[in-house]
């Protein structure tokens, strides 16, 4: 008799470690400059644990007002802090879950064939007779386009080219402007013109950081994970996110580490 318990203990056990681990989808909304990087990091998430990630890109802006209107995403991925920062403050994400996971930068870039010497004439650039169009994220909802903005403001190039410039929904679309020809420069994210579709087709020079405000890129989960029942996952890609791999992933497509 004790035989049989013990065989059928064993048995027990064995269905119960052979169960499929059940995964959770996770629903993410991400900034559009970080196309190329989060991939690798969603990739690599998913390998390690399981979850399925569903991605939407685009502008931040534009995600905020979503969310804000009941869009039904898990964690937000900004490419500032102010709109995932307004989030908290309406007690529409999950307290203390706000993680700046980096730095944006942007660059003018033009097309590998333009006569221009960007790296020599910098924001000067723009104002070359053989630039009729630039495209820029648009201001009014991405922060990539309120940086560009600035910074051309500050610069003194901003009055002389805003009739020149096309606005592009997000940061992302701004490059498949200049990347297709439709513009012949843009200030797009550092990020792009390190990816692979951008890095052989153009040249770029790096606007520097000090002449627009600091893009602190943050994260935060949202309160529809907790109703959702993606909380834990929602958790672990935060933990994912802040590992060495992801942080050695996104230095790679140039955002720089968050200062303590």
């Amino acid at each position: 008799m004790k035989m049989i318990k013990r065989a059928a203990f064993l048995i027990s056990a064995l269905l119960l470690f052979s169960l499929p681990v059940v995964s959770a989808d996770l629903r993410l909304a991400a900034a559009s400059d970080l196309n190329f990087a989060i991939k690798e990091i969603i990739s690599q998430y998913e390998k390690d644990t399981g979850n399925r990630v569903q991605l939407t890109l685009g502008s931040s802006g534009t995600f905020f007002t979503q969310i804000s209107e009941g869009a039904p995403f898990d964690v937000y991925l900004s490419a500032d802090r102010s709109y995932p920062e307004q989030l908290l403050n309406r007690k529409m994400a999950e307290p203390g879950s706000l993680l700046i996971y980096g730095v944006g930068r942007m660059v003018v870039w033009v097309p590998r064939s333009s006569p221009i010497d960007v790296t020599k004439l910098g924001m000067q650039s723009l104002l070359q007779p053989s630039i009729r169009k630039i495209s820029i994220a648009n201001p009014d909802h991405a922060p990539y386009g309120k940086a560009a903005v600035a910074a051309m403001q500050r610069a003194g190039v901003y009055d002389r080219v805003k009739n020149n410039l096309v606005l592009g929904e997000n940061i992302s679309q701004a490059a498949e402007f200049v990347g297709s020809g439709a513009a012949q420069a843009g200030i797009i994210a550092l990020s792009l013109a390190l990816s692979d579709p951008m890095r052989g087709k153009g040249k770029y020079w790096e606007v520097p950081t000090g002449t627009y405000p600091v893009m602190e890129q943050a994260g935060i989960i949202l309160l529809r994970a907790r109703e959702s029942g993606s909380l834990d996952a929602a958790r672990s890609f935060m933990r994912a996110l802040q590992s060495p791999r992801a942080r050695s992933v996104l230095e790679r497509y140039g955002f720089k580490a968050a200062r303590p």
